[in-house]
């Protein structure tokens, strides 16, 4: 591993290495990964980051069950990685787990923990099943019915809320989206019956939650789609390196547009003016 990054590697090199990672044992795998995300060079923190985020649970939770894992590392896995049951209790059992990060995953616990199953507000959503019976018509609900959910979501808990976002129909998902609450606005990303259309328009409203748009880049059927990857481009909460990996999948159009616009990130118009050119010769 330290091949790839002590001081005076070449940059060939340590590109190499993000491949290279992948055929190491787990607490090599994640360290040099974490390591060449903080590269002098954009190119390998872009492929590093990206390797990073495909890592399986499985590897990251070895990762945490091992001797002397970094404080710094268990914090990003916690904050930014998807987390299965397994992998959090390793997270929440490792020693080197910094305080701050317990009490953030603490309290990501708690939240969801108050979600009562019989909770009497979750039986007037409508059955899975049934909904999916039936027509996208009968899903348009009257401005009546809005009014009325809204009405209900000033009543509940947060986690009747959460599990109102988690399982709820199409106009729950459009308000609870909305919450001012992180941890509630965060579970309409994990519903399950959540559309292509609905990620691309949440995008494009302006997402104050961070963490909408991680999930939403962490998606690999998501980001599959080319309008949601263009949105992401445009959207000012996705991060850099997300944006400079999607901004090469645009067509010659569109990256033509971005190297014009003042209305995105300098850095995301000149990576764009880049691009162009090499197009071009």
């Amino acid at each position: 591993m330290a091949a790839f990054v002590r001081p005076g590697t070449s940059l060939e090199d340590r590109i190499k290495g993000v491949d290279a990672a992948a055929a190491m044992e787990p607490v090599d795998m994640v360290t040099l990964l974490f390591c060449l995300q903080k590269d002098a060079d954009c190119e390998v923190r872009l492929k590093a980051a990206s390797a990073f985020e495909g890592l399986s649970s499985d590897t990251l939770t070895a990762y945490c069950a091992s001797e002397g894992a970094h404080p710094a590392i268990l914090d990003q896995i916690a904050r930014t990685c998807c987390l299965s049951s397994s992998l959090l209790a390793a997270l929440l059992n490792c020693p080197g787990l910094p305080p701050q990060t317990a009490e953030y995953l603490n309290s990501s616990i708690e939240q969801l923990a108050d979600i009562q199953p019989d909770t009497p507000l979750a039986e007037q959503v409508p059955d899975e099943t049934d909904q999916a019976a039936e027509s996208p018509d009968q899903e348009q609900t009257s401005e009546d019915d809005y009014l009325s959910k809204y009405q209900m979501i000033q009543l509940m808990g947060t986690g009747e809320k959460i599990k109102m976002a988690l399982t709820g129909d199409k106009e729950w998902r459009a308000i609870l989206v909305k919450d001012a609450n992180k941890l509630v606005s965060g579970s309409v990303i994990k519903n399950p019956r959540i559309t292509d259309g609905e990620i691309l328009t949440i995008i494009k409203a302006g997402v104050q939650n961070d963490e909408i748009i991680r999930l939403i880049c962490a998606n690999k059927d998501w980001i599959k789609n080319y309008n949601i990857r263009k949105a992401l481009i445009e959207c000012p909460k996705t991060p850099l390196p997300n944006a400079l990996r999607y901004l090469a999948t645009m067509n010659e159009k569109d990256i033509a547009g971005y190297a014009k616009s003042k209305n995105i990130s300098s850095v995301i118009s000149t990576q764009a003016k880049r691009l162009n050119l090499a197009k071009k010769r």
